[in-house]
């Protein structure tokens, strides 16, 4: 956890120091007969047998061959037991892409009939699959603050899964984990947390007693901005049962291709974050004393209203801030946007590069404005994903595309 006490470059270099190892090696091995230090990129759709015998086991389920590559392949699995020993989990199924994650996690769990609890800030894809997509299969959503005391009264007889992002997309807004696992557990329900904006460096969901925790791998994790994949880690129970449905029933698999870009990329990640979070949190209080910043979001910041709990369950405060400016933020912001040369004006995040973003215009605008402004998420807010150029260099463009 974060102590405000210490300095958090250090804290951010012990953390990096704990999770480059894995980052590096877990679910790697050297192949044989060759040794070749990269495993091989496997891209057959299917795999043959050495029997007929062999063949119906395999489909019967009684021994491991492979079958067919939407149902397992030994790249994709590399890059699943990476990502389960980042997050701590027995498990981990990596799919398509991050709303394949989200998606297949929420139908997984809910028949039709049954209802979820899930954070009014929060990414806008997720927010509308909840509200627009869900619907039509049966399955509906209240939308609540990020308290534990508004997911309880949200709470009714057909509730069968309690969503959590913390951060939220894009202000930043934090949960009590723990809070809300404990509410979960009390009345039987499954806890998924996206784990996204966090990512395992700052944040293990698992460790506070989350059942499923997903991410968008296509951002911090693969860090390169060239792949589409997520990821569902937790216990095999649960991540076998997401498995069937969205990669082997919907056919959500992740390419092996896109496996191996972000299995390169993670080798990095614990460099990548440590450099990013130190980055982000200069940046957060430089632009809290700007004259011409009107309020900042990001959880370093002891005026953000969740300092102390992310304080409490996070590792480091992560590598996304957003801020808004003075008076007519919108056409400042804007302008802003116009201004800019090392930031790239730009959607996604995680990136090794630095991106900015105007949510209200483009990933929030299909949120319906009155639900975007209730979830905190103001016409002029602009998001910062903080990059691993140099922290000054980055200040220096903000500096002027704001002056």
């Amino acid at each position: 956890m974060i102590d405000p006490r210490a300095s958090y470059a250090a804290q951010l270099a012990a953390r990096a120091d704990a999770l480059s190892t894995i980052a590096v090696h877990a679910g790697e091995s050297h192949d044989e007969p060759t040794r070749a230090l990269e495993a091989p990129l496997v891209l057959s759709a299917a795999f043959g047998f050495a029997s007929a015998d062999e063949a119906a086991d395999a489909f019967a389920g009684k021994n491991d061959a492979y079958i067919y590559g939407r149902w397992a392949n030994p790249t994709v699995e590399a890059l699943e037991a990476k990502l389960a020993a980042l997050e701590g989990t027995d498990s981990a199924c990596a799919t398509a892409s991050g709303m394949a994650a989200v998606s297949g996690t929420i139908m997984a769990f809910c028949e039709s009939g049954a209802h979820v609890v899930a954070p009014k800030p929060m990414y806008a894809e997720s927010a509308r699959l909840f509200r627009e997509r869900l619907p039509r299969f049966g399955v509906t959503t209240t939308f609540v603050d990020a308290d534990v005391a508004a997911y309880e009264a949200a709470i009714t007889p057909a509730t069968r899964v309690l969503y959590i992002e913390t951060p939220a997309n894009p202000n930043l807004a934090v949960t009590d984990i723990k809070a809300v696992v404990a509410l979960a557990k009390a009345r039987g329900l499954v806890t998924v947390a996206d784990n996204t904006f966090a990512t395992p460096f700052a944040q293990n969901p698992h460790a506070l007693g989350v059942d499923v925790v997903l991410h968008s791998m296509t951002k911090a994790l693969g860090g390169h901005g060239d792949a589409i994949a997520g990821v569902v880690c937790g216990a095999a129970t649960h991540v076998d049962k997401i498995r069937d449905l969205i990669v082997k029933g919907f056919g959500g698999a992740l390419s092996p291709f896109n496996a191996f870009l972000v299995s390169r990329g993670l080798r990095t990640f614990a460099l990548r974050q440590r450099q990013a979070c130190e980055s982000a949190a200069i940046i957060a209080t430089r632009l809290a004393g700007h004259p011409r910043v009107e309020k900042v979001h990001h959880p370093s910041l002891d005026t953000h209203p969740g300092h102390e709990l992310a304080n409490a369950q996070m590792h480091a405060y992560g590598s996304l801030v957003s801020f808004e400016l003075e008076g007519d933020g919108l056409k400042a912001g804007k302008r802003a946007l116009s201004r800019v040369r090392v930031f790239t004006h730009a959607v996604s995040l995680g990136d090794v590069r630095s991106l900015i973003v105007h949510p209200a215009s483009t990933t929030h605008s299909t949120m319906p404005r009155e639900a975007r402004l209730a979830a905190n998420i103001s016409d002029g807010l602009l998001r910062l994903s903080v990059g691993i150029e140099g922290t000054n260099t980055l200040w220096t463009d903000l500096e002027h595309a704001i002056a």
